[in-house]
């Protein structure tokens, strides 16, 4: 393999070239793959596909920088993760521009926020601390609990939210001593291997690696004996290949995988004042968040008016090339996603199901582009409500009884986030508690934070990230018992 210069060059645009970060050096490769503007369908850039000898390179120069990384203090390490956090907001411009080209989300309302928030979030979590726990102290002993690191994380990482997922997971197992690989998704590698570049200008050679390339190389990281932990983030149906990958070196597991999440809107909600909010809770990024709302369930008392209401702000919002200012809903990122939407499309259609808004796909439109779609009160059983669309599909769903629509929610084999809406915050929370998923918001959405623990239940993960829960699995406890 042959390798080149670092690269600090900063500007607010960044057209290549771009290459593999391994072992503190940018490596280029033999083999290219295509990169897809989803506004365009076109290719706008080449991104290195790296082979399985220059993984296992980047694995055995994790394997070996760990050995100096781990053995930092705290604040050394917080001293590199703040100086890679001020790299890449020289860089900050120029990687939301690259975040919009590739995974096609609006630049002022949805790529620059993420930038800013990873950047954020890194020195925030380089701040935090496990400290040794004194469990039990006689006067014949001191029994210490430690949090050791593991060594080698191999992270994969989505193609929805590909700065921010990625450097969620970068930040803690750096700053608890861990050193790590990422394995980008093939559809959106490009920010990723360039904060992959920016930080072999600042962090110790081996510490954090980047390798794009197929699928192929998934397998070889979650069966690999050199790493003792995989991060993911991703479907549910490829993290259970993970799972079973992962099981022949027992290696440790962090999975946020797949959700169907309910929101429900109490009889006695605000409605009229919380549409916003439920609009882009459901159609922000277009649809492709994990924890997006997937079923939005309003009482029949008023379900007629709230989707009057619901259709007539989503008509306020302007789809497009997420580059120019005026738009607030992009495409779908990807030609098999897309498909894969307009299979719910053909299914609403197919059973005659009430589209009040959107439903039908502009054939001679360029790019990745699915209409914002309302459907009015699909039955229980549909293929809309029972599976996750991760796209711009609303279903909204009447229900009559608070008890009846609470197992309806619950009716489901993910269970990562929901929502509950209404005035009486005491019942609300009452209902919130009786969800079966990780996270749920009462009278919000979305608010994540480091220290607010976040993970999945049922088939939608394994595993907490965030908080102090989630920073403690990238070690081994490891109790010492001291003779006095």
């Amino acid at each position: 393999m042959s390798t080149v210069m670092k690269d600090s060059r900063s500007s607010s645009v960044f057209d290549g070239p771009y290459y593999l970060s391994i072992a503190g050096k940018l490596v280029s490769t033999d083999a290219h793959f295509d990169v897809f503007n989803p506004a365009t369908g076109e290719v706008f850039a080449k991104a290195p596909s790296g082979s399985p000898e220059q993984l296992e390179a980047a694995i055995a120069a994790a394997k070996d920088a760990f050995k100096t990384w781990s053995v930092l203090s705290y604040d050394q390490r917080q001293r590199y993760l703040d100086a890679y956090a001020d790299a890449l907001l020289e860089h900050r411009d120029e990687l939301a521009r690259l975040l919009t080209l590739e995974q096609g989300k609006p630049l002022k309302t949805m790529a620059e926020p993420e930038v800013d928030q990873a950047i954020s979030w890194i020195r925030q979590i380089a701040a935090r601390r496990i400290p040794v726990e004194i469990v039990e102290e006689n006067d014949n002993h001191i029994v210490e609990l430690h949090h050791t690191p593991l060594g080698v994380v191999g992270a994969i990482t989505p193609w929805n939210f590909p700065v921010l997922l990625a450097l969620w997971k970068v930040a803690p197992a750096l700053i608890t001593g861990n050193t790590m690989v990422i394995k980008p998704s093939p559809f959106t590698p490009l920010t990723t291997l360039r904060f992959g570049q920016i930080a072999q200008s600042v962090l110790p050679a081996g510490v954090l690696s980047v390798v794009s390339g197929g699928n192929e190389l998934g397998p070889q990281m979650t069966a690999h004996p050199d790493i003792a932990k995989i991060s993911f983030t991703g479907s549910t149906e490829t993290g259970k290949h993970v799972i079973r990958s992962a099981a022949g070196t027992v290696k440790r597991l962090t999975m946020e995988m797949g959700g169907n999440d309910a929101a429900i809107v109490m009889p006695d909600a605000d409605w009229q004042a919380i549409i916003p909010q439920l609009y882009w809770g459901a159609v922000g990024n277009s649809g492709q968040w994990c924890v997006g709302i997937k079923r939005l369930y309003v009482h029949s008392s008023y379900r007629a008016e709230f989707v009057t209401a619901f259709v007539e702000y989503a008509q306020q919002q302007v789809m497009g090339d997420g580059l120019d200012p005026n738009v607030t809903v992009g495409p779908v990122q990807n030609k098999m996603q897309y498909d894969k939407v307009r299979s719910f499309l053909d299914d609403i259609k197919a059973n005659g199901y009430k589209v009040v808004l959107g439903g039908e796909v502009d054939e001679s439109r360029p790019g990745y582009f699915i209409p914002v779609t309302v459907v009015d009160n699909p039955p229980e059983s549909s293929m809309i409500v029972q599976q996750e669309q991760f796209g711009p599909i609303v279903p909204i769903i009447a229900y009559d009884d608070v008890d009846d629509v609470v197992a309806r929610a619950n009716d489901s084999p993910f269970g990562l986030g929901g929502s509950v809406w209404g005035r009486d915050t005491q019942a609300a929370v009452a209902v919130a508690n009786r969800l079966e998923t990780g996270m749920v918001w009462v009278n919000e959405i979305h608010t994540q934070g480091i220290d607010i623990p976040f993970g999945g239940h049922k088939q939608s993960g394994i595993g907490t990230e965030h908080g102090h829960e989630g920073r403690l699995l990238f070690t081994n406890p490891k109790t010492v018992l001291i003779k006095k």
